[in-house]
């Protein structure tokens, strides 16, 4: 692509005033491709985020993630933050290559904004997780030479017709396929451990302590049985990062309602320690 006439070396101020498609992916893919999230040498050691949690409830969803990376048998970091605001009523939590999904993710919020600028509204929550779905697809060349993003979708449908039934979840594969979930799923290399922790201690209509409380023991369980998986640190102050979607909008939780949330599991587990 030749510059435009200003100069600029990747020809987006050529674009700048174009009205176009109302995906910002595909602007930047027409305007700049080299910008979109790009390619990783084969067989280099990068990090993988690991354990994403989520489940319905009373007032909506909600969606936690442990905070370690992983680099084949090593802790690349502690407190990476897999779990994102995409807008004002969902979340996305990442699993998978963690340079490639936050990429992924951060294209996917100004894409979720630009569609809302473009059209003067938002997407619907169907149409946000099929945009999403898009994305991924986007990234199959990656994910075939081993770098896939497998990402947990979660949000409150404003056209729902009531809250108990507003809190959705949808979980997709390397391919972009994306299906709807029932009641809280789980992604990534603990998720196992986390659906059957779920299984246990998940009940219609929980209230929002109940429900971060139980998103909080699906990843203790992961964490215990799954090595990528990290616990919450109480010595160094790190804890999952847990979000909320309701009618009122999205948000995260703080660190010292999770501190006195983990406080009491740890409590609970100590007085039967081979549960």
């Amino acid at each position: 692509m030749s510059p435009d006439p200003s100069g600029h070396p990747h020809g987006i101020l050529r674009y700048a005033n174009t009205p176009g498609s109302s995906s910002f992916t595909d602007f930047v893919r027409s305007a700049s491709p080299e910008l979109l999230p790009g390619t990783v040498g084969e067989g280099a050691a990068v990090p993988h985020g690991t354990t994403i949690v989520a489940a319905v409830y009373a007032d909506g969803v909600v969606m936690a993630g442990d905070r370690r990376a992983t680099a084949g048998n090593l802790i690349a970091q502690r407190d990476i933050e897999k779990v994102f605001q995409a807008d004002d009523h969902t979340l996305v939590g990442i699993a998978g290559v963690a340079g490639l999904a936050i990429e992924i993710v951060r294209l996917y919020q100004v894409e979720l904004e630009h569609y809302e600028k473009i059209e003067g509204t938002q997407l619907t929550l169907d149409g946000k997780a099929n945009r999403l779905a898009t994305m991924i697809r986007g990234n199959l060349g990656m994910a075939m030479q081993g770098l896939a993003v497998v990402p947990l979708f979660a949000g409150f449908d404003l056209d729902a017709p009531d809250a108990a039934s507003a809190g959705k979840i949808y979980s997709f594969d390397p391919t972009g396929g994306r299906y709807p979930e029932q009641h809280y799923h789980s992604v990534g290399s603990g998720s196992l451990f986390a659906r059957g922790s779920f299984k246990k201690l998940w009940s219609p209509g929980l209230d929002r302590g109940a429900a971060v409380r139980v998103v909080m023991n699906a990843l203790f369980d992961a964490a215990d049985d799954d090595s990528a998986t990290g616990g919450p640190d109480i010595t160094r102050g790190i804890y999952p990062v847990v979000c909320l979607a309701t009618a009122q909008g999205s948000e995260r939780v703080g660190d010292d309602e999770l501190g006195e949330v983990v406080r009491g599991i740890i409590a609970d587990r100590e007085s039967r320690p081979g549960a």
